[in-house]
């Protein structure tokens, strides 16, 4: 086999070979690197303090921009002071536009500034802030498949003789890998916000009757109760504060979600509290109201209270704030508009009853806005006067609450739940 023939190339040309190789090494090792985590803050901590050692900087800094404020800020910040780090990301803000981090956000284009001082784009303000004097920098724009995520700077670079384009194919990388990790995290967000959710769902219903059906005498309760999201605000309860009397109340707590979950928990306890001692429903508002009197701000409680004597039918409501309930008797159908107080938690005030009797065949139609303001596909709402009259028309109908419920589910399938929907149904016959 003849000798290979030899080649002579110049020293300019095996240093370009090498460079590229340290390039590509180190491109390796800032691969691994990136490969080996999905903890953003730990990715950009490593990266970072990996490639101010590559280009023997002084300090490093990685912006994030805000697309609700269209700003830059800082997220890390690596120098010798950590007072300096600290100050960066607690105090300074730049604009899209602004500085060198500023038009590279804009521009979305690299930029190398060997002399910064002469460069009209560098901003001084960052530096007169935290005393750290920039003399040259290199700025890169970090963008993801779904478009800018922010800035990495390198400040007072030692090394010269780095490759730009493994650089920037670096921060390609780079790039990528954060908008994974940022990916990554709120996935972990949503997934614990989902179980903690789920407890929450659990806990609340912990606070409701165990069973949505009470019979005490001739009086039989049934109650529906459907969350908007996994929690509510509405609520509803069973009670006996005396011998042969019955407490039904049904309220709706301004706020939905988490907050209104917690408050209605809250609510319920006070209730089942002051309930039990009491055998008229206006002492019990009036004094519920005084507890809710340091209430959070914006958080108030719509609600109906009843007491009604099991053996007669004899009963007194009580309302605050809340929608009025509807009566069905044998002949006719009416809307009990009784008179109110305000809102529970909201001022001081002092809540009266309506006295009622309830006769053989009546029915009590409780429920909360959910109901009659559910939307159908068109916008449209399904109304207070619609619902009496549909249930004017199904007056005789032996399950008529689930009649009701199906009506709203009907008219506003297609949708989304806007409101959580609660109804209660007190029926009185003539069979203890």
């Amino acid at each position: 086999m003849a000798d290979e023939p030899l080649i002579t190339v110049s020293e300019g040309y095996l240093r370009g070979i090498e460079k590229k190789v340290e390039g590509l090494k180190a491109l390796f090792e800032m691969s691994a690197i990136i490969s080996s985590t999905l903890d953003l803050n730990d990715l950009m901590q490593l990266v970072m303090e990996k490639a101010k050692n590559e280009l023997q900087a002084e300090a490093c800094s990685i912006l994030f921009y805000n697309r609700e404020t269209n700003k830059l800020e800082f997220e890390i910040a690596l120098c010798t002071d950590k007072s300096t780090s600290d100050l960066l990301k607690q105090k300074v803000i730049l604009d899209v536009g602004q500085g060198i981090a500023g038009w590279v956000a804009e521009k979305l284009e690299p930029l190398i500034i060997n002399d910064v001082q002469a460069d009209k784009r560098f901003c001084g303000d960052v530096d007169k802030q935290t005393g750290f004097i920039t003399k040259s920098i290199v700025a890169v724009p970090l963008i993801g498949r779904g478009g800018l995520i922010g800035v990495a700077e390198l400040l007072n670079p030692g090394k010269k003789d780095y490759d730009p384009e493994i650089f920037e194919i670096l921060c390609k990388q780079f790039a990528i890998a954060i908008e994974n990790a940022l990916l990554h995290k709120e996935s972990i967000a949503k997934e614990r916000l989902r179980q903690e959710l789920e407890i929450a769902a659990e806990l609340q219903k912990s606070f409701l009757p165990k069973s949505p059906f009470f019979k005490k005498g001739n009086m039989n309760v049934s109650a529906v109760n459907i969350s908007a999201a996994k929690v509510g605000g509405d609520l509803y309860d069973f009670i006996e504060p005396a011998e042969n009397m019955a407490g039904v109340i049904i309220g709706d707590v301004s706020g939905k979600g988490v907050s209104g979950a917690l408050y209605m928990s809250k609510i319920i306890s006070d209730f089942k509290y002051l309930g039990i001692s009491a055998d008229s429903p206006d002492i019990v508002l009036n004094r519920l109201n005084a507890l809710l009197a340091d209430a959070p701000h914006g958080m108030y409680l719509t609600a109906v209270y009843l007491i009604i004597d099991t053996i007669t039918g004899a009963a007194r409501v009580s309302a605050a704030g809340h929608p009025p309930f509807i009566l069905v008797t044998k002949k006719d159908v009416s809307v009990m508009d009784i008179l109110s107080g305000p809102p529970l938690g909201i001022l001081p005030a002092e809540y009266p009853y309506t006295q009622m009797d309830l006769s053989v065949g009546d029915r009590l139609f409780l429920f909360t806005d959910g109901v009659f303001e559910a939307k159908s596909k068109s916008g449209e709402r399904l109304g207070f006067d619609n619902l009496v009259e549909f249930v004017r028309k199904h007056k005789d109908a032996k399950r008529l609450s689930d009649l009701v419920i199906d009506y709203v589910k009907d008219f506003s399938e297609g949708t989304e739940m806007a409101d959580d929907l609660t109804m209660v149904e007190i029926a009185w016959s003539d069979i203890p």
